[in-house]
């Protein structure tokens, strides 16, 4: 049993180490893929992990256009974002973004399972996501991530 008297350590932000994991998302459910990505992102894999600390690895996600929707995703679920302008709110299908650009259909799934501050933010921008099976981040080394979905 640990002392309790013995403060909770925590990981300086200059000792993180990041490793880069490749996940191919062909035939993969996208929530069940996009939870365990945020998981990666944020660090929580990791036995260091420090809720203040961005301790989380980069992801690479390939085959994005690939990846597949349960139920009637596709026709009804609806995603937002607007101009800045009066009137300026656009709707579009999550079927119709997944052809036009799967890339932000995952990015936008992950980003609503990070935290809404700057830390969030700065996770997010360790996401890479391609929708086909090449990515230009072969010189990182990327180890193959298997996921359970």
């Amino acid at each position: 049993m640990s002392d309790p008297m013995r403060p909770t350590r925590s990981t300086p932000a200059e000792q993180v180490e990041n490793s880069w994991y490749v996940l191919d998302a062909r035939g993969k459910v996208l929530g069940r893929a996009a939870s365990q990505v945020a998981t990666i992102l944020r660090g929580k894999h990791k036995r260091t992990y420090t809720p203040h600390v961005d301790d989380g690895d980069f992801v690479i996600v390939v085959n994005a256009a690939e990846v597949e929707l349960t139920g009637r995703k596709r026709e009804n679920k609806v995603y937002h974002r607007h101009s800045g302008y009066p009137g300026g709110i656009r709707e579009v299908t999550a079927g119709k973004l997944l052809e036009k650009r799967p890339e932000r259909l995952f990015e936008s799934v992950v980003r609503g399972m990070l935290p809404k501050n700057p830390l969030g933010r700065k996770m997010l921008r360790k996401l890479k996501v391609y929708s086909g099976p090449d990515h230009p981040h072969a010189a990182q080394k990327p180890v193959q991530l298997e996921i359970d979905a």
